[in-house]
């Protein structure tokens, strides 16, 4: 029966990726499809599965149950209440304006540039660069569609090229405010902002310029090929009746640049690590309200939207995170990953070939669903086991998956990203897709060499 089992899991596997597909809830798949591998492992006389300091109930039920209570209780308790607080920052600095004054400031210079595609390749590498402290994909495409859109169109770039640019601004997923790189981070054993700089950059670098020069000729192509199909746009300007000073952009950015001064990078005598950092900025941020608004009640129901916000951030992360770990677990049990190990080890693979495997996987799944979160959290946890198995390092292998699950999801025609720039433009998603997927592709091409040049 023990011999089934890595085929059993293989099943399931496929199974559970047939469902994320028809577009299931990704979280709910993932935790059942980890019960039937555990659940059948168990039934074939599989024990141990609990995690270390985890004591076994006396009943093998119960002990599936509090595997999945530990999971839970870890991640909750760890990553992702950093992933929570990260993301009701970002949240709470688009309520009060400063993501958009932020956004407003970088744009601008942009306006002093004559020639359309370099203003576009231009507004392309200001895009990524606001990605660090805006990491919601379809949130800074809205403020790019409002700050970015109209100067694009205005030197003589296409709605269609200023989409196509503006829907993968948040393709690489860089920084420590984004859910996914934290995920990467805490795998690869990692403090966000060290990952950021020693894992991310050297990739990040090489593959930005590509993806830039390959727009910059692709965007070209097919302004001048001039066969894009429009309808009526649905482009609106964001009711924004918030006037902030400029000088509010600084307070999106403020945690990174407090976290790499206090770190091994800069001054590592005081050590102040990703929440600290954004919970004392937003407690700041709150007081310099005060002083500015002074209207005591709308500014602390502002600062109360943080919650809200983290509550958000479960339910579509923090709870997906821990289903995927649970899945991953039933990877585990059943023998599948050890058996894809062996397996790759005896075709000469090794942890290079097997990283651009299972990076493929992670992509082709994104691409499919729109979704990156799912796709990458469900192959992340295998990282230690894989690279211990295969001889590589962690942060090589979790890097380019991580990467992909941003950049495979700019050229899908289901992401909501995509989907969003496509209305704004009065175009389809497909036309969208057809300017991104060279980009894309040439961009995840670089980020493998990068990293089996960088990191490997």
């Amino acid at each position: 029966m023990t011999a089934l089992l890595p085929w059993f899991a293989l099943v399931v596997t496929l199974l559970a990726g047939w469902a994320i597909i028809k577009r299931m809830s990704t979280s709910m798949v993932l935790l059942f499809a980890g019960l039937a591998m555990i659940g059948f492992a168990v039934v074939c006389g599989v024990t141990g599965f609990l995690p270390k300091g985890v004591k076994p109930s006396g009943f093998v039920l119960f002990d599936i149950f509090d595997l999945l209570r530990s999971i839970a209780t870890k991640q909750v308790s760890g990553i992702g209440f950093l992933i929570m607080v990260a993301g009701g920052y970002a949240a709470y600095m688009d309520r009060i304006g400063a993501a958009r004054a932020l956004v407003k400031v970088c744009v601008k210079p942009l306006n002093a540039l004559s020639s359309p595609y370099l203003v576009l390749v231009m507004g392309y590498f200001i895009g990524q660069c606001l990605v660090t402290v805006i990491p919601s994909a379809a949130g800074l495409a809205m403020l790019l569609l409002v700050a970015l859109f109209p100067i694009l169109t205005g030197v003589g770039c296409s709605p269609a090229a200023a989409s196509a640019v503006i829907g993968t601004s948040a393709g690489m997923t860089l920084g420590p405010a984004a859910g996914t790189a934290n995920l990467a981070a805490k795998v690869a054993d990692l403090d966000p902002i060290i990952y950021f700089v020693q894992c991310q950059l050297p990739v990040a670098i090489p593959t930005l310029i590509v993806v830039a020069i390959c727009h910059y000729f692709v965007q070209k192509y097919y302004d001048k090929k001039n066969d894009d199909v429009y309808t009526e746009a649905i482009l609106t300007k964001k009711d924004d009746d918030r006037h902030v000073p400029a000088w509010y952009a600084i307070l999106p950015a403020l945690p990174i640049f407090l976290m790499i001064i206090f770190s091994k990078l800069v001054y590592s005598a005081v050590k102040l690590n990703t929440i600290s950092a954004l919970l004392l900025v937003w407690v700041f941020t709150i007081l310099v309200e005060l002083i500015r608004r002074r209207d005591v009640k709308a500014v602390l129901a502002d600062g109360a939207f943080i919650f809200k916000a983290m509550g958000g951030m479960f339910a579509s992360i923090v709870a997906l995170i821990i289903c995927a770990e649970f899945f991953a677990t039933g990877l585990k049990v059943t023998g599948l990953i050890g058996a894809l190990i062996a397996h790759a080890q005896n075709l000469g693979l090794g942890a290079n070939g097997m990283t651009a495997v299972l990076t493929a996987v992670v992509g082709i799944v994104t691409f499919l669903t729109g979704s990156g979160v799912g796709a990458f959290s469900s192959f992340a946890a295998l990282g230690p086991e894989v690279a211990g198995g295969l001889g590589g390092t962690v942060s090589a292998f979790v890097t380019p998956m991580q990467f992909a699950s941003g950049m495979l999801r700019a050229m899908s025609p289901v992401a909501g990203v995509i989907i969003a720039v496509a209305g704004a433009a009065g175009v389809s998603p497909m036309a969208i897709v057809r300017r991104t997927w060279i980009p894309m592709i040439a961009g995840m091409i670089t980020v493998m060499i990068a990293d089996f040049v960088f990191l490997s």
